[in-house]
C-alpha cells in the first residue's frame, strides 16, 4: 500500500461506522460523573489511547495541548488510559500519572483493554476523531497528527455548524482540586560536590512543579527555589527562569564550570531542551545550551549538520539542533562531555560544554534492545531514562521500556545488557540475571562495592545487579514509584557518631513526593514473584508469508517531502528474531512481504513506519521554509502462527474514514 498524496484524493467512506460504546473501571476528571457517547452527542470527540509509561504518548499529551485550547467549546477529549505494564493497571497509579502530567481533560480508565478492543487499537498511542452524530471519521497511530486533526477539526465543525449538529459551549472536563505540597513528583536528585558556598547540598528536580529545588544537606530544610513553578521556557534570574518537567541534572567538574560559565547541565525534559545553571550569590541564573525548544524526530529532515568533519548522524551547534525528551544527564570523566538519555528518540547522545556541540553517541532511534560490540552493529534502546557513572569509565543505563539494565562506553559507543530480555518482558524475579526480571527503572547509581542499585520503578523496589556473581536481588520494597538512588556516603553525613556511618541511600520516592533515607541492608532479599509479559490479544496470522500494509493518508494542505526520494519508510523485526526468515530490515516504502518460521508458533512482529510531509498542495513545489512535519509509530503486534490465518497485516498511520 503506498502513501496517499492527499486527504482529498481519498474521500471519506460511503458507509459510516459508528462509534463503539466507552466502557471502563472508571471515569476521571468528569467530577464523579460517568459518560456515554450520547452524552457527548452535539460535541466533536477526541480518543487518546495512552499509557503513561509510553514516551510518545507523553509526547501527544503536550501536542493535544494548543487544539484543546483552540477549539474548547467544540472538542471533547477523552483519554483512554490502556495499560502495558501490570503496575499500570491500579487505580492508584492512573490516578497519579493524570496529576503527574498535568492531564487537563477527561480520561476513561480501560484497565483491561474493553475499549482498546472495542476500536481495534494496536499501538499507544492510538488516536480516534468522532464526529458530532457519533461516527468515526479517523484514525492514526503515533504521534506528531497535530496539524492533520487541526485540519479535520475545521472540516467538522464547517459541516455540522451548516447542518446546526454541532453543539459550542463548554464540556464535561472539571478541573481537579490543586494539592499544596514542598515536592511534587521529584524525577532526579544529585548532591553538590564542588560548588563554591553551595557544597554538600542536594539538589532535586521537582518535576511537577517545573523547577529545581535545593536543600541544605540533611535535605529536610529548602534553601532556594529555581524556577518560578509554572510551566513555560524562559532564561534569567532563578526566581523568573520557567521549565517543563526536568529530569536529569549534573555537576560540571570545577575548571569546566569556571571555564563555560556555568555549574550544572539540566535536562528540561518537556521543553526538549539542556539548560545550564549557575549557581551564584545572590542568585542563580539559567541559560539555554541546547535545543531549538521543538520535538526533533527522525526523518524529519530538521536537524542540520554543521560540523566540519562531523562524524554522528547528527551533531552540531546546541542551540540549533533539535532534541526530543532527555530525561537524564551525566558528565563523564572519560570522555569529557555530558552524556544524556534521550528517551523521546530511544538513544544516548552526548553534550560538549567547551565547543556547545551536541551529537547522537548510540542508539538507532529504533526501538528494543539490542547490544552493540562495535560501531557495525548499532544499540537498539527503549526510552533511556537513567545514567550512573562506573569506576572503569563506562556508563550504567537504566532503559525502562526493556525493563532492562544496560552498560555503555562512551569512548567506543559498545552496549551490553545486563538484565532485561525485549520490549514486552517484565516482572518481579530475583536471582541468575539472565532469569532475572525489571518492571519499567527509571534510575540507577553504582554502589561502593561495584554492585549497582536500581531504582526499579514499576516494582516499588531497590533492587541490586552484582557484576561479579551476575545476580539480582532486592535492597527495598513497598517504595512509591522510586525514580532516583543517590548514595550517601560517610562524609556526606559528618554531624552523625561515627559508628552511625555506613553507607545509605536516599530514594526520590516520587509518587510520595518526598526524598526517602533506606539503609543497605546486610543480607539482601531474593524475590519470586515470576516474570510477565505484556498481555494483548493475539493477532492470528498464517504460517508462510504476511504481506504487511501500513495505511498512510496526507493531511489536506500537506504532500509527501519527496525532495530527498522517498519520505516513507518501514523497519521490521521480530521476537524472537527467528520468527521472521526473510523481510526483516530496514527500506524505503509502506509495504513489506514477510516470510515467517512455521516452526515458531509464536512472537511479536516490531514494526516503525515514518512518512514525511510538508505545508504544500499536491502536485506543486514545496513553498520555502515551509512547516514539515513527521508521522511514526511503533508497532509491537503479538502473534500467533495457525494453519489458515490471515496472510495480510494491515496498519494505519493515519487513515480517514
Amino acid at each position: 500500500m503506498t502513501a496517499q498524496q492527499n486527504s482529498a484524493a481519498a474521500p471519506r467512506n460511503s458507509i459510516r461506522l459508528r462509534a463503539p460504546e466507552l466502557t471502563g473501571r472508571r471515569w476521571i476528571n468528569t467530577g464523579g460523573d460517568d459518560l456515554s457517547l450520547a452524552d457527548l452527542r452535539g460535541k466533536i470527540v477526541l480518543l487518546d489511547f495512552w499509557t503513561f509509561c509510553c514516551i510518545n504518548c507523553l509526547h501527544v499529551l503536550d501536542e493535544l495541548r494548543p487544539l484543546k485550547e483552540k477549539y474548547s467549546d467544540v472538542l471533547v477529549t477523552i483519554g483512554v488510559h490502556s495499560p502495558k505494564f501490570e503496575f499500570e493497571r491500579t487505580v492508584e497509579a492512573v490516578d497519579q500519572a493524570v496529576e503527574r502530567y498535568g492531564v487537563e481533560h477527561i480520561v476513561l480508565d480501560d484497565p483491561d483493554l474493553v475499549t482498546w478492543q472495542a476500536y481495534t487499537a494496536r499501538a499507544w498511542p492510538t488516536l480516534v476523531l468522532i464526529d458530532p452524530e457519533g461516527y468515526i471519521v479517523a484514525s492514526m497511530s503515533g504521534e506528531g497528527h497535530s496539524s492533520g486533526l487541526a485540519s479535520l477539526i475545521e472540516e467538522l465543525v464547517e459541516e455540522h455548524a451548516a447542518q446546526g449538529t454541532l453543539h459550542r459551549g463548554s464540556g464535561p472536563y472539571v478541573p481537579p482540586a490543586p494539592v499544596e505540597r514542598d515536592l511534587s513528583y521529584p524525577g532526579k536528585v544529585i548532591r553538590l560536590t564542588d560548588v563554591p558556598g553551595h557544597e554538600g547540598n542536594l539538589l532535586v528536580a521537582d518535576s511537577g512543579h517545573h523547577s529545581l529545588v535545593e536543600f541544605d544537606p540533611s535535605g529536610t530544610r529548602i534553601l532556594q527555589r529555581i524556577g518560578t513553578g509554572v510551566r513555560g521556557h524562559a532564561d534569567g534570574a532563578g526566581d523568573k527562569a520557567l521549565f517543563s518537567e526536568p529530569g536529569g541534572i549534573t555537576e560540571l567538574p570545577r575548571q569546566v564550570a569556571d571555564a563555560v560559565g556555568y555549574d550544572l547541565v539540566v535536562a528540561d525534559t518537556v521543553n526538549h531542551l539542556l539548560r545550564g545553571v549557575r549557581l551564584d550569590a545572590p542568585a542563580a541564573t539559567v541559560t539555554t545550551l541546547a535545543g531549538t525548544g521543538e520535538q526533533f524526530m527522525v526523518g524529519a529532515n530538521d536537524n542540520v549538520v554543521d560540523v566540519p568533519g562531523a562524524q554522528a548522524p547528527f551533531e552540531g551547534a546546541g542551540t540549533s539542533i533539535k532534541l526530543s525528551s532527555p530525561w537524564d544527564v551525566l558528565w563523564a570523566p572519560a570522555s569529557e562531555r555530558v552524556v544524556i538519555a534521550m528517551a523521546g528518540n530511544h538513544t544516548i547522545w552526548d553534550f560538549d560544554p567547551a565547543t556547545g556541540v551536541v551529537r547522537q553517541l548510540s542508539g538507532t532511534m529504533n526501538e528494543g534492545l539490542r547490544d552493540s560490540a562495535s560501531a557495525d552493529e548499532p544499540a537498539w534502546y527503549a526510552q533511556t531514562s537513567g545514567l550512573a557513572p562506573s569506576a572503569d569509565g563506562t556508563v550504567w543505563v537504566a532503559d525502562s521500556e526493556t525493563s532492562a539494565l544496560r552498560r555503555l562506553d562512551p569512548r567506543d559507543g559498545t552496549v551490553s545488557t545486563q538484565v532485561g530480555i525485549g520490549l514486552f518482558d517484565f516482572g518481579f524475579q530475583d536471582g541468575p540475571a539472565a532469569e532475572a526480571r525489571l518492571q519499567h527503572p527509571l534510575g540507577v547509581a553504582e554502589l561502593p562495592d561495584g554492585s549497582v542499585a536500581i531504582a526499579d520503578t514499576y516494582n516499588g523496589a531497590i533492587r541490586r545487579f552484582d557484576p561479579v556473581s551476575e545476580t539480582v536481588s532486592t535492597l527495598a520494597r513497598g517504595l512509591a514509584e522510586p525514580s532516583d538512588i543517590l548514595v550517601v556516603l560517610p562524609e556526606h553525613t559528618a554531624d552523625t557518631a561515627a559508628e552511625d556511618r555506613d553507607p545509605h541511600l536516599l530514594v526520590a520516592e516520587s509518587a510520595a513526593h518526598q526524598l526517602t533515607a533506606i539503609a543497605i541492608p546486610k543480607e539482601a532479599l531474593v524475590v519470586a514473584e515470576g516474570a510477565q509479559q505484556t498481555k494483548r490479544p493475539s493477532t492470528t496470522i498464517g504460517e508462510d508469508t504476511l504481506e504487511l500494509e501500513i495505511g498512510f493518508t496526507v493531511p489536506s494542505g500537506q504532500k509527501l517531502d519527496d525532495r530527498w526520494g522517498d519520505p516513507t519508510h518501514l523497519q521490521v523485526s521480530s521476537t524472537p528474531p527467528e520468527l521472521i526468515r526473510t523481510g526483516a530490515g530496514s527500506a524505503e516504502g509502506m509495504s513489506r512481504s514477510l516470510t515467517l518460521n512455521p516452526d515458531i508458533r509464536s512472537g511479536v512482529l516490531h514494526i516503525t513506519a515514518r512518512a514525511a510531509a510538508c505545508d504544500g498542495e499536491p502536485g506543486g513545489e514545496i513553498p520555502p521554509h515551509a512547516a514539515c512535519h513527521l508521522y511514526q509509530q511503533d508497532w509491537g503486534i503479538p502473534v500467533d502462527l495457525v494453519s489458515g490465518g490471515e496472510s495480510v497485516l494491515r496498519l494505519d498511520l493515519r487513515g480517514t474514514n
